[in-house]
């Protein structure tokens, strides 16, 4: 099964750091959360992505064309313009970069990509969020459905702490509470090839146009994740991401 991930958005909310790369080429620990997310799909058996270029597209082409010497120890002989790659960190990926527009929107990004799919079930994703999603329990999930779609839904965490008070007095803190137990599109998607009829050309917008086109037709699922996931929309996000990297706490490494 073949991976399609979105990663050519401008990423205006994190713009101190997209104006030199691509949203997806912003590090955690060290590594484009782009590499994050394909690890993900890799621990479940998914090794062929489809990456949907745009913005600054050329970074992410030029990562993976270099990825030995962003991975491994290279020597550089200059007298015979040659170069050793020792210790070799090869990932079992194949990855197809398509330049899907810098103007694209999300439906017609993956519209673009379609030729570049085999016919059959595929899963498709946001370059800029991280889970530890069952992909494998979810794309079961899918086939016992028999539907084109489904999503991942979640429960957002809130975005500031919360008080617990009576009559003025301070009784404790929650740092990080749950959301308004709302669930939302988290995206990690299964789909079938009918979902790209319902994508009428570059403007079409993925969760505004299409999502609705499919859940009319009662063809949408929804896999319900309870664990982790997180967006990373802003600073804030990623040095979340960050700090839970560094403190080897991070939920979504499963590798």
């Amino acid at each position: 099964m073949k991976a399609v991930i979105l990663a050519g958005g401008l990423g205006t909310r994190i713009s101190e750091e997209t104006h030199l790369k691509p949203k997806p080429m912003i590090e955690v620990g060290g590594r484009p959360i782009l590499w994050h997310i394909l690890k993900i799909y890799s621990q479940h058996g998914i090794n062929d992505f489809v990456i949907c270029c745009g913005y600054k597209g050329y970074v992410i082409k030029e990562y993976f064309a270099n990825y030995f010497l962003h991975s491994s120890d290279v020597t550089f002989d200059m007298s015979t313009n040659q170069m050793e790659v020792h210790q070799q960190n090869a990932e079992p990926w194949k990855v197809t970069l398509v330049d899907t527009g810098e103007s694209t929107l999300t439906g017609g990004r993956l519209r673009r990509v379609a030729s570049y799919l085999d016919g059959g079930s595929f899963c498709f994703t946001y370059g800029d969020g991280v889970a530890d999603v069952d992909l494998t329990a979810l794309i079961e999930f899918h086939r016992t459905e028999k539907r084109w779609a489904t999503l991942t839904a979640v429960q957002p965490p809130g975005r500031f702490g919360s008080l617990a008070f009576e009559r003025g007095r301070v009784l404790g803190f929650e740092e990080k509470p749950q959301g308004d137990g709302s669930w939302i599109n988290g995206g990690f998607f299964v789909l079938e090839p009918e979902v790209l009829d319902t994508i009428n050309g570059d403007e079409s917008v993925w969760e505004r146009d299409c999502l609705p086109a499919i859940a009319s037709a009662d063809q949408l699922n929804a896999f319900q994740h309870h664990g982790f996931w997180q967006p990373m929309d802003t600073l804030r996000d990623r040095q979340l991401l960050e700090e839970l990297w560094k403190d080897d706490r991070a939920p979504w490494k499963t590798w």
